[in-house]
């Protein structure tokens, strides 16, 4: 079975993770909706591993919010025009571990659904998005530490220049994708 047959939507492995993707709507970074779809996809077994990080978070009295998951490689390069710094972006040619469908930015909500207080906004291309960024708040730091905690015990692994980000500790063993419709994706 190839990988791209193997993406699953989110909600529908776990309803109770929240899924808000920024690059469906104008109000990114870019301006521009990059993503003909609202629904998060990833690979099943990604999909399974944020599941175990959903379980764990909820002992805070927390959930999962993912603003991106599986990228289409349009939307890479797009980002990639918009922001060509492979400390951010990785190079379309090079491919994201996003358009694997092994990849997450995911941030915290409370039972309401309202964002927790984080130490920078979402794509925040600043050294306050770095993790262990000291001036953010005490409340910030903490909910970013259950965040990554969750995280990597359910199998994924930080990055240092975004909080919100989290790679499927497996992601070398999936090739990039091609999938751009979400009906490429089932």
């Amino acid at each position: 079975m190839d990988t791209a047959s193997q993406l699953v939507r989110i909600r529908e492995v776990d309803p109770r993770i929240r899924v808000d993707l920024r690059y469906a709507r104008p109000d990114n970074f870019t301006g521009a909706p990059l993503y003909p779809f609202t629904e998060g996809y990833l690979v099943r077994s990604t999909a399974m591993k944020l599941v175990g990080a959903q379980d764990r978070i909820e002992r805070h009295g927390a959930g999962l919010l993912v603003w991106d998951a599986y990228r289409p490689p349009s939307a890479q390069a797009a980002l990639w025009a918009r922001c060509p710094d492979p400390q951010y972006v990785a190079p379309p040619a090079r491919g994201s571990r996003h358009t694997r469908g092994m990849a997450v930015d995911v941030t915290l909500v409370d039972v309401a659904g309202v964002e927790l207080e984080m130490p920078s906004g979402f794509d925040e291309f600043t050294d306050r998005a770095h993790r262990g960024w000291l001036g953010a708040s005490l409340a910030a730091r903490r909910h970013s530490d259950w965040l990554t905690d969750a995280m990597v015990a359910a199998g994924f692994t930080p990055i240092s220049d975004e909080w919100w980000h989290f790679d499927d500790v497996d992601w070398r063993n999936h090739p990039l994708l091609t999938a751009e419709w979400p009906q490429d994706l089932r």
